[in-house]
């Protein structure tokens, strides 16, 4: 007799403030289409009748999240970090009376809200996208050199790893520092090297001014909303 397969869950850190993009609110609670961003980047996952629970990492100051009214039993908060991996770790923690070592974790950017595909096939990655422009290297706001661009890639969220793993992974020591932009950074610290999955290249990211339209448009015109 086997035992059940195991289940999954999903991540959003969302306790930034979004000191780049100069709101005066953090960028997760700008209207965007007739939601928050965070509304539109958590609907895909909360649209998966596998993901058991989603839990949102948030800000102990945050005055926002509560005024958002979401009803889904699934959702749960945990506190942010002062980074990513600790936002990332707290919202781990915070199930592992409920989690599973084997079951499946989707980590996703709060500000991603034009998700449209998901790593489907079991085997855990993350999104990616193949870097289509020439890079540059700069030194003194000027170019330093032209870097070949050969086999690199942008990358995206969500990504996906195994609870157990990626737990122990943010709690090695290694993981737990500004440095850590996302959860196969710190993966790769411990010596997991993550599969590449490819991703649609408008899975775009609410990081300045300008990417709110963007993300509008790609909203109205992807069959999204």
């Amino acid at each position: 007799m086997t035992g059940a397969p195991p289940g999954m869950w999903a991540v959003l850190p969302a306790a930034g403030v979004g000191v780049r993009f100069g709101a005066e609110i953090p960028k997760q609670y700008l209207r965007l289409a007739g939601r928050t961003v965070v509304e539109w980047a958590l609907r895909p996952l909360l649209a998966r009748a596998d993901i058991r629970g989603v839990v949102v990492a948030l800000s102990p100051s945050d005055q926002w999240w509560a005024e958002l009214g979401l009803d889904d039993e699934r959702i749960r908060t945990a506190p942010g970090g002062d980074h990513r991996a600790g936002s990332v770790r707290n919202a781990l923690r915070s199930i592992e009376r409920v989690a599973r070592a084997d079951d499946w974790v989707l980590v996703h950017d709060a500000v991603r809200p034009c998700l449209t595909d998901v790593i489907e096939d079991g085997a855990g990655g993350i999104l990616a996208s193949l870097l289509q422009d020439t890079v540059k290297r700069s030194k003194n706001e000027h170019v330093d050199r032209t870097l070949d661009r050969k086999g690199l890639w942008r990358a995206l969220t969500p990504q996906m790893f195994r609870y157990g793993a990626l737990l122990a992974a943010l709690e090695s020591g290694k993981a737990l520092d500004a440095d850590m932009t996302d959860e196969s950074a710190a993966m790769e610290r411990v010596g997991v090297m993550a599969r590449l999955v490819e991703g649609r290249a408008d899975n775009i990211k609410v990081t300045r001014p300008e990417d709110l339209p963007l993300a509008e448009f790609v909203i109205n015109n992807s069959g999204i909303g």
